[in-house]
Parts: C-alpha cells; sequence; structure tokens
C-alpha cells in the first residue's frame, strides 16, 4: 500500500471518530433518550422519577437526582469533602488521567465521584452518600475513599444514620494500590460506626460490580436494591467461562441476588423515602408496635425488612 492510499485511510478512520463522539454528544445534548418502545422524551421520563412507565426500566441518575427524589428538590446540605492529590502516579493510557478527571468533572459538576449530604427522612436527620457513574464509571479512587470516610465521621460525630446508594464498576486502576486500598479503608470506617450502633443502610443500584461489591456495598445492617440493577463482583461472561455452565436467567441482576439472599428487599424508586424511613424508624426503636413484633420474632435484616414492607 502506497502513502497515498494509507493517508486517504487514516483520513476515513479521523472522519468515523469524530461523527461517532458527534453522534453521542448530539444524543447527551437533545430533549430525547431511548427505553424499550424507542425515544422517549427526557421530561417525560423525569417527571417518572428517571422510571420507564412501560417497561419500569430505572434509569441511571446522578446524585443530585437522587436525593431530590428521596429527601425532596434541594431539601438537603451537600458537604464539601477532602480531595487528595489529583494522579498520584502521573497514569497515563489513551489519555492522561487528569484529562480524564477534567472531563468527568465537567460533566458531572462534581469534585470526585460521590457526594456526602446531611439530610432529614420523617425528622430523623442521617447522612447519606450517592455515587455518580458518569464520573469515571463510579470507580473509587482515594478522593472517593476520603469522601466516605469523612461521611462516616459525620454520622458517628453526630449519632446519625448512615445511608449510601451505591453505582459503579469497582475500584479506579489508574490509582492502583491506592484504589484497592480503599476497600480496607471504607470496611473499617463501617466498623467503627457499628461499634457506635448506628444503623448502616445500602441501597444498590445499577449497576454495582467489583471492588464496590466486595467491599462497602454488601457489609449493611439492611440492603436494599431498585429493581433490574446489575449487582456483581465479576462479568458474567467470566463467570461462565470459569465454571463451564450455563448461568440461570437474570443470573446478576436484583431480583436473582434477592433470591440467593444478600438483598434482602427490592423497592422502587417512588417508595424509596417510605422505605427507608420506616426501616429507620424500627432500627432506632421509634415505633413501638413494630418493634414489639420484631422482638417476638426475630432480630435478623431480613425480618425487619419484610416488616418494614
Amino acid at each position: 500500500m502506497n502513502w497515498i492510499k494509507k493517508t486517504l485511510r487514516f483520513g476515513e478512520k479521523i472522519k468515523r471518530i469524530i461523527r461517532k463522539r458527534a453522534s453521542k454528544e448530539e444524543i447527551a445534548n437533545s430533549d430525547w433518550t431511548s427505553c424499550c418502545k424507542g425515544p422517549i422524551l427526557k421530561k417525560d421520563l423525569e417527571e417518572n422519577l428517571w422510571v420507564c412507565p412501560s417497561c419500569n426500566k430505572h434509569h441511571r441518575i446522578s446524585p443530585r437526582q437522587r436525593f431530590d427524589i428521596v429527601f425532596g428538590k434541594n431539601n438537603y446540605e451537600i458537604l464539601k469533602t477532602p480531595i487528595p492529590q489529583d494522579d498520584p502516579l502521573n497514569w497515563s493510557d489513551a489519555k492522561p488521567y487528569k484529562d480524564r478527571l477534567k472531563i468527568a468533572r465537567k460533566k458531572t459538576g462534581m469534585d470526585c465521584g460521590m457526594m456526602v449530604v446531611n439530610a432529614y427522612l420523617k425528622n430523623i436527620k442521617i447522612t447519606a452518600i450517592a455515587s455518580d457513574f458518569d464520573f469515571v464509571g463510579g470507580s473509587i479512587g482515594a478522593a472517593e475513599g476520603e469522601a466516605f470516610l469523612y461521611g462516616i465521621q459525620q454520622a458517628i460525630e453526630n449519632k446519625q444514620p448512615f445511608i449510601i446508594f451505591t453505582s459503579g464498576g469497582g475500584m479506579r486502576m489508574m490509582e492502583s494500590l491506592i484504589s484497592l486500598s480503599q476497600m480496607t479503608r471504607t470496611t473499617l470506617a463501617i466498623n467503627e460506626l457499628k461499634k457506635n450502633n448506628l444503623p448502616y443502610i445500602v441501597c444498590l443500584t445499577d449497576p454495582t460490580a467489583g471492588g464496590i461489591t466486595a467491599s462497602y456495598a454488601m457489609l449493611g445492617d439492611i440492603h436494599l436494591a431498585e429493581p433490574g440493577a446489575l449487582i456483581a463482583f465479576a462479568g458474567a461472561r467470566v463467570i461462565q467461562g470459569t465454571v463451564r455452565e450455563e448461568l440461570p436467567e437474570g443470573f446478576q441482576k436484583s431480583e436473582y441476588v434477592e433470591k440467593t439472599g444478600f438483598v434482602d428487599l427490592i423497592v422502587e424508586r417512588k417508595d424509596l423515602n417510605e422505605k427507608i424511613s420506616t426501616l429507620l424508624s424500627i432500627l432506632l426503636k421509634q415505633n413501638s408496635t413494630i418493634n414489639s413484633n420484631i422482638d417476638e420474632t426475630s432480630e435478623d435484616s431480613r425480618a425487619i425488612a419484610k416488616t418494614a414492607s
């Protein structure tokens, strides 16, 4: 192949990349998105709490959108969390890690992938965290670890329950062992929370995977999950290739994970406020009628969750 043909081929490749990027930007900036029956107005989806009215798919949402739904529009205090040094390992692959962080911050309006807030649920003051999948896939680095620990510290100092809405693909490999160490740090922080007899409720949203599942996402007193959420450690194809067997239908979806005992209750997005506040009233012994019923039967999380439902 002579240099003219090579140049023309290279030019066509650049055009394809530009068209692909432009298409993604157009979709992101348009008034429409897609679901089971094709295009749907984002406005209509938002009015239904970003849940498809036809197939009940719970679309991914940002922390602000989630807090608006659970606590009420802007009815919460966003806490400023510590931000460690960016790119401690000077990582670079297809693009420098620092550039990825700049893009993520511009896209989400957040300094890191976790947002920490103080809020009220029916007169119960709580500390809550939600992850943003649009921030480098919701992965966990040093900044996210610091945000988690800051949230736990707030909960302990103010004697408040702690709630987390999980989302993300796991640990952020651009930070290598610094990222992996967050699994240990968050686990130790949760142990401190439990030593202080403060409730820790986990709400698993789509997707929750990798090191997130292997650490703080599976250490709650109660585990809730949104319908159809992917909850996994390794990918389904990796598992199937390892065990060399066909996997059950719906494997790693929240409904299947509930059947296998890792999730206590599947909760629709519209019901999260009511369910979480009821669970907290039980765990904090603020509802004497329900609490006496629990005492007569069992104290385990599944019994509490079923009573609340």
